[in-house]
C-alpha cells in the first residue's frame, strides 16, 4: 500500500510449497508453521474455527477489503465509516483480540502460536491505526488506503480487474458509486479541522481525482457494455458519486487558509506504532541510528560509484548525468522490457524460486492513485487467473517542465524499481503468499514485510551481478538513499519536530533526489509514518539472512534462505526470524 498500493493482494492457484526446488548444497528447510499442512487438531479443539470466524467477520466489517481480495459477494459495499460504525468496529477488534489472547495455550500447537501471534498483530495494527492514532478522525489517507491492507475509496476491483464479466462489474460499480456518494458526507463529518496542509493537499488530490476517474475513464472501461439500460445506470450513478467527492475536495481545499504544520505521532506513539503494527520493540534511538548508518553507507558507495562513472565531477553532476539517461519509448515501455531480463536473471541467477508461469502488466497508474511513482496492484487470494498490474505514474501537471522532466525516472533507477514491484519483489512475494496453507497469511501481508522484502531485493539483486556498471549501481544506491531518507524523516517529523522543509531537505540534499520527488516524500512522512518500514524490513531482513546463513554456507545459502523466508506469507520479521533462527535472543537489527 506505498508501492505496494492499499489493499490489493496477489493472484495465483495453489500449489504444493514442496515442489518447490531449493538451492543445490544448501540444508533444505523444513517446513515453516503457516506453511504446514493443518494439523488434524485444529478442527478438533477449535483454533481454525475461531481464525475463520475472525475472516469472515472481517469481511463483513470490511466488505470493500473483501471483494478486493475475491470475495464478490460483498461488491459494491463500503465499511460503516459513520462515528458510531467506527466505534463499532475497534469494540469488535478489541473483544476479539481478548478472545485470542484467552484462547488456552495448552490447546494450541507451535504453529498455531505462530498463527495467533500473527492474528494478534493484525488487530493490534488496526486497533492502532482507528483508536490510537484516530486515523479516519484526522487523516484523508485512511480513506484512500493505509498501508498493508484495509478498507479503501479505490474503484480498481471493480474498473479493471477483469474477475467477472462487464456486466457484472458493471453492476458492481454502480452498486459502489451509490455508496460513495452515501458515505462522502459521512467522511466529511469525521474528519477534524483545521488539519495540516500536507494532509489537505493529499485528500484534495485524492478525492478530486477519484471524481475524475469516475467521470472520464470509467466510462471508457465500460464502453462496451451491450445493455443499454444498464449503460444508462452506471451513467446515471456516476455523477452523484463524482459530485459527493468533489465536494469533499472543495471543503477540504476551503480549509487550506486554516492549515496547520504536520501532527507528529510522539515518540510514545511512535514507539507503540512499531511494537502494535510490526513487533519491533527497540528504543528508537538504535533504529535512528540503524537508518543513518545505512545512509552513510549507501552515500559511501555512491561517491565510489561516482567516481568510477563520472571522475572528478560532483556527487549531484554524477547523480543529474545518470537521471538524464532516460528510458527509450518511456517508463511504460521500458518496464515491459526489463521484466522480461530481470526474470531470467532470476531464474539464472537461482536466486529464489518461482511457484508459477504468472506475469505483471505495466501500465500509467490512473489518475486517482498517483501520489507515489510506482506500486504494484495484485488480486486476491480468492480470485483465480487474473492479472496483476505494474503502475508507473506520469509526473504531476501542475509542476513546472522541468520539474516533471526530472520527474521521470533514470533508466538505471527505473531497473530497481522494477525490481522492487516485480522481479523479485512484491510479484514474486505474493505469489508465495497465496500458495501458504494458512488464509491469514495470504490475507494480511505486513507493511515491513512487504517493503522490506522489495526494498531487499534491490541490494541483493546487485549483490548477485544484476547489471554489473557503475550507472545501475548508482541506480540502486539511489533508491537505497531513497528509503534511509524515508526511516530518518519518519522519526525526525514525528519525535523530533523535523519539519516538512528540513524533510525535503534531507532527500535533496543527503538522498540526492530531485525537486518533485523530495516534495512529495516529505509529504508522504506526515501522514504515512510507517514508510519507514522499507529501510526497517530491509535492515531486518539482512540480518535475519546473515544470521540464519552463518552457519550454512553463507553466500550459497541465499536460495534457501529467500524461500523459506518468503513461505511464512507475511507476518513481522521479528516472528518469522524466532521461528528460523529458534532459540536465538540476538537483536532484529
Amino acid at each position: 500500500m506505498h508501492c505496494l498500493k492499499n489493499t490489493l493482494r496477489s493472484l495465483l492457484m495453489v500449489i504444493s510449497l514442496g515442489a518447490l526446488g531449493l538451492t543445490a548444497g544448501c540444508q533444505q528447510h523444513s517446513p515453516p508453521p503457516v506453511a504446514a499442512k493443518a494439523p488434524a487438531q485444529a478442527n478438533a479443539d477449535g483454533w481454525s474455527n475461531l481464525v475463520d470466524e475472525f475472516l469472515e467477520s472481517y469481511f463483513k466489517a470490511h466488505p470493500h477489503f473483501a471483494a478486493s481480495v475475491g470475495r464478490h459477494e460483498y461488491d459494491g459495499q463500503l465499511p460503516d465509516w459513520s462515528q458510531a460504525g467506527i466505534q463499532a468496529e475497534v469494540d469488535r477488534l478489541k473483544a476479539f483480540r481478548d478472545r485470542v489472547t484467552q484462547y488456552p495455550d495448552s490447546r494450541l500447537n507451535a504453529d498455531q502460536r505462530f498463527e495467533r501471534e500473527y492474528l494478534l498483530t493484525r488487530i493490534d495494527r488496526d486497533i492502532f491505526w482507528r483508536d490510537i492514532a484516530k486515523a479516519p478522525f484526522k487523516n484523508p489517507e485512511f480513506y484512500l488506503g493505509m498501508g498493508d491492507g484495509g478498507d479503501s475509496l479505490d474503484p480498481s476491483t471493480y474498473v479493471v480487474r477483469p474477475y467477472g464479466t462487464l456486466e457484472q462489474r458493471a453492476r458492481a460499480f454502480i452498486h459502489y458509486a451509490q455508496s460513495v456518494a452515501a458515505t462522502a458526507p459521512e467522511i466529511r463529518k469525521n474528519l477534524i479541522t483545521p488539519m495540516p496542509a500536507t494532509y489537505i493537499k493529499l485528500g484534495v488530490a485524492g478525492f478530486s481525482g477519484l471524481a475524475e476517474f469516475y467521470r472520464h475513464d470509467v466510462p471508457l472501461a465500460f464502453s462496451e457494455l451491450k445493455d443499454p439500460a444498464l449503460t444508462k445506470e452506471l451513467n446515471a450513478a456516476i455523477e452523484p458519486a463524482a459530485k459527493a467527492l468533489d465536494a469533499l475536495a472543495e471543503w477540504l481545499k476551503s480549509e487550506s487558509a486554516h492549515a496547520t504544520g504536520p501532527e507528529a505521532l510522539g515518540a510514545d506513539r511512535f514507539a507503540q506504532m512499531l511494537k502494535m503494527t510490526e513487533r519491533v520493540d527497540m528504543p528508537l534511538a538504535d533504529l535512528e541510528a540503524a537508518g543513518r548508518n545505512d545512509l552513510v553507507r549507501n552515500q559511501a558507495a555512491l561517491k565510489s560509484a561516482c567516481s568510477d562513472y563520472m571522475p572528478g565531477a560532483s556527487i549531484n553532476q554524477c547523480v543529474a548525468k545518470v537521471a538524464s539517461h532516460k528510458p527509450e519509448g518511456g517508463a511504460v515501455a521500458a518496464a515491459r522490457r526489463q521484466l522480461v531480463s530481470l526474470r531470467q536473471f532470476v531464474i539464472d541467477k537461482q536466486i529464489v524460486s518461482i511457484p508459477g508461469p504468472e506475469l505483471a502488466q505495466v501500465q500509467e497508474s490512473p489518475p486517482f492513485n498517483r501520489q507515489n511513482a510506482a506500486y504494484i496492484d495484485t488480486p486476491g487470494p480468492y480470485e483465480k487467473e487474473l492479472p496483476s498490474v505494474y503502475y508507473i505514474a506520469p509526473p504531476d501537471p501542475s509542476w513546472s517542465p522541468a520539474e516533471q522532466a526530472d520527474y521521470i525516472p533514470g533508466t538505471s533507477s527505473l531497473l530497481f524499481t522494477s525490481v522492487h514491484e516485480v522481479w523479485p519483489g512484491h510479484f514474486l512475494q505474493f505469489m508465495w503468499a497465496n500458495r501458504v496453507h494458512s488464509k491469514l497469511a495470504s490475507l494480511f501481508v505486513g507493511y515491513a514485510f512487504a517493503e522490506g522484502w522489495a526494498h531487499y531485493s534491490e541490494e541483493m539483486m546487485w549483490e548477485k551481478g544484476l547489471g554489473g556498471d557503475s550507472e545501475t549501481h548508482i541506480g540502486q544506491l539511489l533508491n537505497a538513499l531513497l528509503r534511509d531518507a524515508r526511516l530518518l524523516s519518519s522519526i525526525g517529523m514525528h519525535t523530533h519536530g523535523m519539519s516538512v522543509a528540513q524533510s525535503e531537505e534531507l532527500f535533496r540534499s543527503q538522498a540526492y533526489q530531485d525537486v518533485g520527488t523530495a516534495r512529495q516524500q516529505a509529504a508522504r512522512g506526515t501522514y504515512d509514518p510507517g514508510y519507514l518500514n522499507y529501510t526497517l524490513g530491509k535492515l531486518m531482513i539482512r540480518k535475519l539472512r546473515n544470521d540464519y546463513c552463518a552457519s550454512r554456507g553463507g553466500e550459497a545459502c541465499w536460495k534457501d534462505f529467500h524461500d523459506h523466508f518468503l513461505s511464512y506469507g507475511g507476518p513481522p520479521i521479528p516472528l518469522v526470524r524466532q521461528a528460523m533462527l529458534p532459540g536465538d535472543h540476538s537483536p532484529v537489527l
